[in-house]
């Protein structure tokens, strides 16, 4: 059982990551690599990465065990800042706390073979750590970089569901409003865990972290003395697109028309379908039929929130009202039948 306790200090300071962090979507998506649960999630991604890794990955593995510990070292706070980020925070980790999170990662999961492939990290040698972030950058660029766009329009989606019960309850709606594997029993979150732990916050708040490839049970890091987070998965509607596939181009198609522009422009930040159709002056059923539309075409996200569906718009979305850079403007070439050719 996982327990984290809060003071009315903390309270006032949670708040939720503004985007995918790079590393935790990294690390916890080489532990769904190796999982052979969630095949309509994680099924068909799993079959394009593996063919994609061609690379080495034995270091990330002793690193990263099927199961139990692994070390704080590899998801730093910048990687919400991006992988460049993240990867240079990495590198620069002190050797004393390096040696300090490997002999836990050696106590937790002992393997004869654990020594000889760390060799060096341990002391924070420049050879060992740039082999390390080569095969992070390398199994990023294979695993997740493909999928970063469903990655984002899920946890925006996850975002804008949390986001509405703050404004509604307060922190206490928003501990509340968390997937189901958490149950906040005030002054207390709780969740399902594989060890017995207690995590106070004692003032420094709490940061909320929506994953795409968590799964089943949350995240929190080993430390006590670094900064708070708690990762927890998204609620997935389906299994993601694959890496780098046209959309259906009948689907886009169907787009052509100034009353489903307004219903995009309309969901902005996140709205229910009666929200929705009151805003763009549609009925219900209309809403609901174009909502699903623009779902089809990967423009939107749709999340139930309690009794409503919360529709979010996806990066794909956004940068078709923008208008943005060319390759922003494909989808608008493609409804225009001026479509470019297909990238391979």
């Amino acid at each position: 059982m996982l327990r984290i306790h809060f003071t009315g200090e903390d309270l006032a300071r949670v708040r939720m990551a503004a985007r995918p962090d790079v590393l935790w979507e990294t690390i916890l998506s080489f532990h769904r690599l190796r999982d052979r649960r969630g095949a309509t999630v994680y099924g068909e991604w799993r079959t394009e990465t593996r063919a994609r890794l061609n690379g080495e990955t034995r270091l990330l593995a002793a690193l990263v065990p099927p199961r139990g510990y692994f070390p704080d070292f590899l998801t730093p706070p910048e990687g919400l800042d991006g992988l460049d980020e993240g990867l240079e925070a990495v590198r620069t980790t002190p050797a004393r706390r390096l040696r300090a999170e490997l002999a836990l990662l050696a106590a937790d999961s002992p393997h004869p073979g654990l020594p000889g492939r760390l060799a060096g990290l341990d002391e924070g040698a420049a050879e060992p750590m740039a082999r390390l972030v080569g095969a992070l950058r390398s199994y990023h660029r294979a695993a997740v970089e493909p999928y970063w766009t469903q990655i984002q329009a899920a946890v925006e989606a996850d975002r804008a569901a949390r986001g509405r019960a703050l404004l509604d309850g307060g922190a206490d709606e928003l501990l509340d409003s968390l997937p189901p594997m958490l149950r906040w029993r005030a002054p207390v979150l709780e969740a399902d865990y594989p060890v017995d732990r207690d995590v106070r916050l004692e003032g420094r708040g709490l940061l909320l972290q929506p994953s795409y490839f968590c799964r089943g049970t949350p995240v929190v890091r080993r430390d006590p003395e670094l900064p708070p987070v708690l990762v927890y998965p998204v609620t997935h509607t389906g299994a993601p697109p694959a890496a780098d596939a046209e959309r259906d181009q009948v689907s886009l198609g169907r787009l052509v028309g100034h009353t489903r522009s307004a219903v995009l422009r309309s969901i902005g930040n996140g709205c229910t379908t009666s929200e929705l159709a009151r805003r763009a002056g549609v009925s219900l059923a209309s809403a609901s039929q174009h909502a699903c539309v623009l779902r089809e075409a990967g423009l939107v996200v749709t999340l139930r929130n309690g009794n409503a569906v919360l529709h979010t718009m996806t990066p794909l979305g956004t940068a078709l009202l923008r208008g943005g850079a060319q390759r922003d403007r494909e989808p608008v070439a493609l409804m225009r039948g001026t479509a470019p050719s297909p990238r391979r």
